[in-house]
Order: structure tokens, then sequence, then C-alpha cells
């Protein structure tokens, strides 16, 4: 199955791969673009990018937004990157927001090895896996993120690594507030397999 594709979001991701590739950048799409792929469709308005960097590269992530026409949103981007790890922008000709999140964990650069490369506006563009978007959005925890596990989950079913995805629920599970997304994995694996 192919990228459900709108011309605005192509177009930009497909800028957006390209020049990311410029600058040495080992990234992938996560979040609702990456539900798009795996889960089950839904309206999205922006693009969630993880790149395998840590804030140091800001300037290098600078240039590629100018080399796609996105304008960082923060009023004082060194601080909020700094804080949040994030470089929040939206594109001059559409709107769409695209938000820069840069890791350098251990697990991030494997998730990005493991991306399933799609093409979209013919340039071919890493996704999360299925099982990195589940827990992506396990650890989000958010009420959406959960339904979207689901629905991957309801999609891909027996299709997924279950081993790889409680092997770094463990691991999650020790970060405050994220105690219980071994026993949500296992729900979620009981589920699919109904």
């Amino acid at each position: 199955m192919g990228f459900p594709e709108s011309p605005d979001f192509a177009e930009l991701i497909a800028r957006l791969a390209i020049a990311l590739a410029d600058h040495g950048f080992p990234f992938m799409l996560i979040g609702g673009q990456a539900v798009l792929l795996h889960g089950e469709p839904r309206l999205t308005q922006d693009v969630d990018v993880t790149i395998g960097a840590s804030p140091q590269r800001l300037d290098d992530a600078l240039a590629v937004c100018a080399a796609t026409g996105l304008e960082p949103l923060p009023s004082d981007i060194p601080t909020f990157v700094r804080d949040t790890f994030v470089l929040p922008a939206r594109d001059s000709g559409s709107g769409i927001r695209v938000d820069f999140i840069f890791s350098t964990t251990p697990y991030e650069a494997e998730a990005i090895r493991r991306s399933v490369p799609i093409e979209v506006g013919g340039v071919r563009v890493p996704f999360a896996s299925a099982e990195d978007l589940i827990l992506h959005k396990l650890f989000a925890g958010r009420p959406r993120d959960l339904e979207d596990a689901a629905g991957v989950v309801r999609r891909k079913g027996s299709d997924l690594d279950w081993p790889y995805i409680r092997n770094w629920a463990v691991e999650f599970s020790v970060v405050r507030g994220r105690e219980n997304l071994r026993d949500q994995v296992q729900q979620l694996e009981r589920e699919g397999g109904e």
C-alpha cells in the first residue's frame, strides 16, 4: 500500500526529505503522517520529523528551513530549541506546520535505522515503522495518541514485531509517568491477536 498523498503534503514532504538528506541528517517522519501509512486514516495538519541530531546542529536545521521555504516560529529560536529539542516551522506556501524533533537517544537511532522508505512526491522518504509508531504514540500518552496506536494494531496486528515493542516498553517503563507502558503493550497485543 502506498502513502496517501495530498498535493501540498506530498510536495512539502519531498522537499523536506531532499533538504534533510543534503544536510546529512538521519531522519524519519513520525506522527500523523506515519499514522496515515500504518494506521487508520485521519485528518492531520502537520508534519513531524525526528532528526538524529542534537540541538547543536540548529544552524543546519535552519539551513533546511531556508532551503525548503519554512519559516521558524519561535521568536527566540536558540532558547526554544535548547529547552524543548523542537524546532517548529511553517511552510510559507501552504501554511503546513513542520516540527523538527532533535534526538540522539539510542532508541531513536535504532528507530531511524528501522524506518520504512516510502515514495512520496517522487522521493523516497523514511517513515517510522509500525512498531516504532506504536511506541511513540504510547509514550506520548494523549487520548488521540492511544487511539492511533490501537488503530495501527487493528490494521497490522499479527504482522507486528511484538518482541521488539515489548523490549522497548520495558526500557521506557522506567521513565516517571510511563510505568504502565508494559501493561498497555500487553493489552494492545491481546487485542491484536483477536
